[in-house]
């Protein structure tokens, strides 16, 4: 396995006495370097993003949702998805498709990139997704999961988990019936959105329904939703029920979060604009060395420098510059030259409205 490349000095130190105050936990079979975990995202979860986010805290990640049948079919872009850098360590392959056995054929392949475990999406609310019977559709016959579980486990020699909603709308709010199943069936630990499918990322999660599974422990829970600030992820790590939490929004438009979650009031240091210059910088290398499609590299890096930018001063000029931008080099000139500027300057909170429309 390739040495981790190391940060500048500052960065490094800071990252190292947060790391310091994590505790490794066990989640079933499956170990993980901390409570908080990346959530799966669609487009987002990739090799590169899952690898920067496991050197900056992440106690684990998951892929982004990979189809079963584009699997099957030997897609070159879904076998892309598939991908594994040598130095991530704890990362997960999540699989999304209706069909037991087409399911189980998709999960044999994905065992074969080595990862620590497969994950069944069963949270997607996207239409195109819930509309062939995958995702949410999943949890609206609680009957035919058993064979569902048990027919995908058979198939590989690894951990099988599930990510899961609370219900498909607030009339058949059944998340425990089918936590209870997964266990039956031999399933590790389910991670649970806090929201029904109908809810899609709207309103507020429901954490008074994930503490009460969480403290039930027919199986180990990971809790997911409105985890967007350090704060709240602080918050949360102090008093939950859950075994884990995981974090979709909030790392993407502050990747420390991991690490914030664990800051005291009386550490003296914070992480500043050229600390996110330097994460970025990194991406960028990540990203070339996962592909050589500069299209896909820019597009990719352009929205992530955005989300990382909100809340710095003159981010709406700032958001203009680089939607303009012709190319990488430009986009990277532009985002040294704000970034480089910002001396201390006040970000402001907008997680509230940050990505309403997805991601956890």
């Amino acid at each position: 396995m390739t040495d981790q490349i190391k940060f500048s000095p500052e960065l490094q130190t800071k990252i190292d006495v947060l790391k310091s105050r994590q505790t490794p936990i066990k989640l079933g079979g499956i170990s993980f370097d901390s409570k908080c975990l990346l959530a799966p995202m669609s487009s987002i979860c990739t090799a590169p993003y899952r690898l920067l986010m496991e050197e900056l805290g992440a106690g684990g990640t998951v892929s982004e949702l990979i189809s079963c049948h584009g699997i099957n079919y030997k897609n070159e872009k879904t076998f892309k998805m598939l991908e594994i850098h040598p130095r991530e360590r704890n990362v997960g392959i999540q699989l999304f498709g209706e069909n037991a056995e087409a399911m189980a054929q998709a999960a044999e392949v994905a065992a074969d990139k080595n990862p620590k475990f497969i994950d069944i999406n069963m949270g997607c609310p996207v239409r195109k997704v819930v509309s062939k019977g995958g995702g949410s559709a999943l949890m609206k016959d609680p009957l035919k999961l058993s064979h569902f579980f048990s027919t995908i486990k058979k198939a590989i020699d690894i951990p099988l988990t599930i990510k899961i909603r609370t219900g498909w709308d607030s009339d058949s709010i059944n998340a425990p019936e089918i936590i209870n199943i997964a266990k039956n069936e031999g399933i590790e630990f389910v991670a649970i959105h806090g929201r029904t499918r109908t809810q899609a990322y709207k309103g507020q999660a429901d954490w008074d329904l994930l503490e009460k599974i969480g403290q039930d422990k027919f199986l180990p829970i990971i809790g997911n939703g409105d985890l967007h600030t350090p704060e709240k992820v602080r918050a949360r790590l102090e008093d939950t029920k859950c075994d884990a939490l995981m974090l979709g929004r909030g790392p993407l438009r502050n990747p420390f979060i991991f690490l914030e979650g664990f800051m005291t009031e009386e550490d003296d240091f914070n992480f500043s604009a050229q600390d996110y210059l330097e994460i970025i910088e990194r991406f960028k290398s990540y990203l070339e060395d996962y592909t050589d499609r500069e299209r896909t590299i820019h597009i990719t890096l352009r929205k992530n420098i955005v989300w990382m930018a909100q809340g710095y001063p003159n981010v709406a000029h700032f958001r203009n510059a680089i939607f303009t931008a012709k190319d990488i080099d430009e986009t990277m000139d532009v985002t040294r030259e704000y970034f480089s500027q910002i001396q201390g300057g006040k970000r402001i909170d907008h997680s509230k409205d940050f990505m309403a429309g997805g991601h956890g």
